[in-house]
């Protein structure tokens, strides 16, 4: 079961990647971020309402918690700053999902499925912007022009 769902996220993910491409390519590029980064917020919300809904305990909800405050933080600097930041979160991510969740005391509330899955899903979606940013296949459309485009030429000397 474990192949199926790493290759159900590899699906997902790509479902993602080609819906972040498009946005950046044919609207504004921050859309593209924000979707990335709303997602990243989300897949850590998600161990919130795993842990409460399983009746975890105050301690495991605060935690998880503090996961998304971390993926958070780096979801809103990638969306402020370099996409770099949102490759990170999400690269990190497999981290909270495997290491916590599926070997260790997370186990107990979080699905298999969910953790396996994200492992894939985080990992390719991370390696899309570190790829996608680095080699400018995003960030065409709505792009701002350069400062050199913009400059006002020089008016011409009437003679």
């Amino acid at each position: 079961m474990t192949t199926q769902w790493l290759i159900n996220g590899v699906f997902q993910a790509s479902t993602l990647v080609v819906l972040a491409w498009a946005l950046s390519r044919w609207t504004r590029d921050v859309l593209a971020r924000a979707l990335l980064a709303f997602l990243l917020c989300g897949a850590a919300l998600t161990y919130v309402y795993y842990a409460a809904e399983a009746g975890a305990g105050t301690g495991w909800v605060v935690a998880e918690l503090a996961g998304v405050v971390v993926y958070g933080g780096l979801a809103l600097r990638g969306l402020r700053g370099s996409p770099l930041w949102l490759a990170a979160g999400w690269a990190l991510h497999p981290v909270w999902d495997v290491a916590l969740h599926y070997f260790g005391p997370g186990h107990a509330f979080a699905p298999d499925a969910y953790a396996i899955t994200c492992l894939s899903f985080d990992l390719l979606v991370a390696t899309y912007i570190v790829v996608a940013y680095r080699y400018g296949l995003v960030g065409r459309g709505g792009r701002t022009p350069s400062p050199a485009a913009t400059e006002p030429t020089p008016l011409r000397a009437r003679g």
